[in-house]
């Protein structure tokens, strides 16, 4: 950065009076809450988030140098709760995302659909990934698709479910043009996300456990578990090639 875009001594030093105030004012936030999740508290740790990392900013543009504070992002964590404390209705909002991994895989299983339930045919089109999307999830319950997504050809992106409280029960249609609009985070009673980014940070000390157990069982150990490994790997390939050979007299017959 050059020195004509670098903050003065003197913002950086006001940056540090702000975090100062913000500690104060949190802290007597914290002093006076009312109760476990009191919005006081919640919004006084939002500025305190945001001054120290205006803070951190400046004294790295400054001075390169750092804080060694790490505040949480919004994303993090939900804010207090204000619901009802004795709910009467529930919504449950689910999202989960997929990738249409194997279309031939997709199209084979819309096509049996298909066949097994005439009337579906002029709703949708198996001959198309649309029209096979279409039958598949007009088939199944989002539960089934998620336990069998790949019988389906599709791949598991990120999933989310939010459990919000209510103060009645909506009326019939009333949401339906748009689910999602009137979800307040600040009624969530749970909230459950699956995503790869979770696995990769598990799969990280996975590694990091293989390796130790590697060191303490030796050669034995190691060939042990590669003789296993061949073994699934057979077994696996096995089936694959049973489903690939389903899935080509599939297409055969689409073709003809």
């Amino acid at each position: 950065m050059s020195d004509a875009a670098q903050p003065t001594a003197a913002e950086v030093r006001a940056a540090a009076e702000a975090v100062k105030t913000a500690l104060d004012r949190h802290l007597a936030a914290v002093e006076r809450r009312s109760g476990e999740d009191d919005p006081a508290v919640y919004d006084a740790f939002n500025q305190l988030a945001a001054a120290a990392e205006a803070y951190d900013e400046l004294l790295y543009d400054r001075y390169d140098e750092v804080t060694p504070f790490e505040i949480p992002g919004a994303e993090d964590s939900l804010p207090p709760y204000t619901g009802p404390e004795e709910p009467n209705a529930l919504s449950v909002l689910i999202r989960r995302d997929y990738a249409v991994a194997e279309p031939q895989r997709l199209m084979a299983q819309a096509r049996r659909i298909e066949a097994a339930d005439d009337e579906g045919a002029g709703v949708a089109s198996s001959g198309t990934v649309h029209g096979a999307l279409g039958l598949l999830f007009g088939e199944f319950e989002p539960d089934e698709i998620a336990s069998r997504h790949k019988e389906f050809g599709l791949e598991e992106g990120d999933s989310t479910l939010w459990v919000t409280a209510a103060d009645e029960a909506a009326e019939p249609g009333e949401w339906l043009e748009a689910p999602f609009e009137q979800a307040d985070p600040q009624r969530v009673i749970c909230r459950f996300d699956v995503s790869a980014v979770f696995d990769d940070e598990f799969d990280d000390g996975l590694d990091d456990d293989v390796d130790d157990r590697d060191d303490e069982a030796g050669d034995d150990g190691v060939r042990e578990l590669e003789e296993g490994l061949d073994t699934d790997l057979d077994t696996d390939l096995d089936e694959d090639l049973d489903a690939d050979e389903d899935l080509d007299e599939d297409g055969e017959r689409a073709r003809l």
